[in-house]
């Protein structure tokens, strides 16, 4: 009895599960990829080099005469003007030097009035021939003499009056002025080797830059190619911080140098920005953003569809016209946000796959969906289809 109970236990569960006939697989489509078309754009060139901070204008004080220092008028770090005053001599001997011009002066004033007199009286005496003619020459020299003297001593007069000037010292330009290296009571020469202190002006500030010559060569040889043309925006730089913050106020292109350092290969190029709030000080390091100029049909390739062999060959993998993939070659020249530049190995409506074809190999058949950065990671769910058109993937 138990024997036949078993058989048609078996028979009624075969005939639940479908008559006892083995289930076969759903069939599987190809591979899905995200990928990207190619259209070429107009991008902003630009490019990042390090640069050094340098005063606007600096300015070593030195004393102009000799003496003691009676008095410093300033405060380290205070900003300063032209002309006021930065330091104070002592202006006794300077004084007693402008007292004895003034009354060399006075003498050489009074002598010339007799030598004067004479010189006239000769004249009319030379004249009636009752003196010789040399006598009258040499009244006239005397006279002229004098006269040389009274020059002489005003010009000695006004020297005298100048070093009594400098020996108030005054800040020949405005800016930040920084600490004083001699004090009160040093004995300062005007020959010395050391300044009294340094004024620099920072505001606006410059930023020197070295770039190579090599690709501002390449750089000149795209403009006058016609791939790249600079705008009004090709004189603007902006610069990030020693901290990695960008500094709020942009730049101008001052200059770039005529001679390359033959040491280094580069060309110096300097950028002038405007530094109201002082945070920009001479000596600090940046690293500054040069617009180089703009291409106006560029391409792009996302650099998460780029891979690069041992020997950093850069590769794209496309989509071809018979649906499958297909290793593709490139070359690119920088980066532009997260892109490469490609300047060649693509054209205009080629498809680079930049999701699902990591485990692929080539020529194999795919279904590709337009790809975007907001569906990164989410597979087709949502994308466009292959065939949208392009003005869909943003």
């Amino acid at each position: 009895m138990k024997n036949r109970v078993a058989p048609l236990a078996v028979a009624l569960l075969l005939s639940a599960c479908g008559g006892g006939q083995p289930q076969q697989a759903a069939p599987q489509g190809p591979p899905q990829v995200g990928f990207v078309t190619v259209q070429p754009q107009a991008v902003t060139l630009t490019t990042e080099l390090p640069g050094r901070t340098s005063a606007f204008e600096t300015s070593d004080v030195r004393p102009q005469v000799n003496g003691l220092v009676l008095a410093r008028l300033f405060q380290e770090g205070d900003f300063v003007r032209k002309g006021q005053p930065l330091y104070r001599i002592d202006p006794s001997p300077y004084q007693a030097s402008v007292a004895s011009a003034r009354a060399a002066l006075s003498r050489a004033q009074a002598a010339i009035a007799s030598t004067r007199n004479l010189a006239r009286r000769y004249g009319e005496l030379v004249r009636i021939n009752a003196i010789s003619k040399q006598e009258y020459e040499n009244a006239t020299t005397g006279a002229q003499q004098a006269e040389a003297d009274i020059a002489a001593q005003r010009a000695a007069l006004n020297q005298a009056q100048i070093d009594l000037a400098r020996t108030t010292i005054t800040a020949p330009i405005s800016g930040r002025i920084g600490r004083s290296v001699f004090t009160t009571g040093a004995l300062v020469s005007a020959a010395q080797a050391d300044p009294l202190t340094t004024i620099s002006r920072i505001d606006p500030v410059f930023v020197d830059i070295q770039q190579s010559s090599a690709d501002l060569l390449k750089l000149r040889q795209q403009i006058m190619g016609g791939g790249v043309s600079r705008g009004a925006g090709a004189a603007r730089v902006r610069l990030k911080l020693e901290d990695g913050s960008t500094y709020p106020i942009e730049g101008t292109l001052k200059f770039t140098d005529v001679t390359v350092d033959p040491a280094t290969g580069t060309q110096a190029i300097r950028a002038v920005f405007a530094n109201p709030r002082g945070l920009l000080l001479p000596g600090m390091y940046v690293r500054a953003e040069l617009v180089e100029g703009t291409q106006s049909a560029a391409i792009l390739a996302p650099q998460r569809g780029v891979t690069r062999d041992p020997k950093g060959n850069a590769t794209v993998m496309v989509i071809g016209a018979d649906g499958k993939l297909t290793p593709r070659p490139i070359q690119t020249s920088r980066t532009i946000g997260d892109a490469w530049l490609v300047t060649g190995g693509l054209k205009a409506g080629d498809r680079i796959v930049v999701e699902g074809a990591q485990n692929l190999q080539p020529g194999t058949p795919v279904k590709g969906y337009q790809w975007t950065p907001q569906t990164a990671g989410q597979g087709p769910q949502g994308a466009a289809p292959a065939g949208a058109p392009q003005a869909q993937a943003k």
